[in-house]
């Protein structure tokens, strides 16, 4: 069981200034509207409601922290691709999304949620332009592997990866299913290495002697 079931809300923002101030580590997690994002989160931490799935996608434009040791953050970043919304909200998001990926010091990867039957979209090649360039960590989950039989699912997967094998060499990509919990252990595996993580050493104790992160810069 991952250690991150224990993560709860710290925080929302919407703005760079807002955003924690810590020398710990986040992973982010990323995808359009209704591929399953708000799922996975809560698949891989054991929860039903940690993040919310709202009935109008898309509409949440704030990044959502998410706290499972001193300093160590799951980060809720809201989905794309949905939502109708004035021209210049639309252009403080890009901004601050931008910004976030690009120049957070504390974002260690990022988990880019996709529906396997509609992978690659074209504001999912954004995404990986945005982040690629820092040259950290992208894992791809192909959510949803439950809606193909086994054999389509495994064709798509190995036309991602032969994608990103040509584009994008240092990302990774995997099957998942929320509703059948396939692909948990794997995709806990990739963020745990990115936590650095050791399931022998980490303990409660450790958070206890530790200071909270501060909000705000």
């Amino acid at each position: 069981m991952p250690f991150f079931q224990n993560a709860l809300f710290y925080t929302s923002v919407n703005d760079t200034r807002d955003l924690p101030v810590h020398s710990g580590i986040e992973v982010a997690f990323a995808g359009r509207s209704n591929a399953g994002k708000s799922s996975v989160i809560n698949k891989l931490t054991n929860r039903n409601r940690l993040a919310f799935v709202s009935k109008t996608p898309g509409r949440t434009q704030h990044i959502n922290f998410f706290q499972f040791d001193t300093e160590l953050f799951l980060v809720d970043l809201p989905g794309y691709g949905y939502a109708k919304v004035p021209l210049s909200v639309r252009q403080h998001w890009d901004k601050f999304l931008s910004t976030y990926l690009q120049k957070r010091k504390t974002l260690q990867g990022m988990v880019l949620i996709m529906d396997i039957r509609h992978p690659l979209k074209p504001l999912d090649i954004q995404m990986l332009d945005w982040f690629a360039p820092t040259g950290k960590m992208i894992h791809i989950l192909l959510t949803k592997a439950d809606k193909l039989s086994r054999n389509q699912a495994n064709s798509t997967l190995l036309e991602v990866r032969k994608y990103l094998q040509q584009y994008y060499a240092h990302c990774s990509v995997q099957l998942f299913s929320s509703t059948k919990g396939s692909g948990v252990d794997e995709a806990t595996s990739v963020i745990n290495g990115w936590f650095g993580i050791n399931q022998k050493t980490l303990t409660n104790n450790d958070s206890e002697n530790k200071k909270p992160p501060v909000k705000g810069e």
